[in-house]
């Protein structure tokens, strides 16, 4: 099965800003209607972590540490995901990736959970 293709990534100064996009097949958009989708992030040394998600119903969640400087959108006509990602800073450095997971939100009952294969961000200082 296709997975989730995440694009965007790069390298940029502390303060600079990215948009992440994750363009996700028909066919998975389909059968994952009633999933949560969001990024995650993993940066060498640390554990995975959720950064945000956006549920079937449109709810938003975000790490606390990014509240207030990354926004998560979706079309689902596309369908795609994105992250837009303001202010960086260091911290931010990670692989994102883009998912679709039951985990994100345990209120329903998702059928199916799809990877993508990430990209990387570098924030320099």
């Amino acid at each position: 099965q296709a997975q989730p293709v995440e694009s965007g990534g790069g390298s940029v100064q502390a303060g600079g800003s990215l948009k992440l996009s994750c363009a996700v097949d028909l066919y998975i958009s389909n059968i994952s209607s009633s999933c949560a989708m969001g990024w995650y992030r993993q940066a060498p040394g640390k554990k995975r972590e959720v950064v945000s998600t956006i549920s079937s119903s449109g709810v938003t969640t975000y790490a606390d540490s990014v509240k207030g400087r990354f926004t998560i959108s979706q079309d689902n006509t596309r369908p795609t995901l994105w992250l837009q990602m303001n202010n960086l800073n260091t911290e931010d450095t990670a692989k994102y990736t883009c998912a679709i997971d039951p985990a994100f939100d345990v209120s329903t009952s998702c059928p199916v959970q799809f990877w993508g294969q990430g990209t990387q961000v570098t924030v320099s200082s």
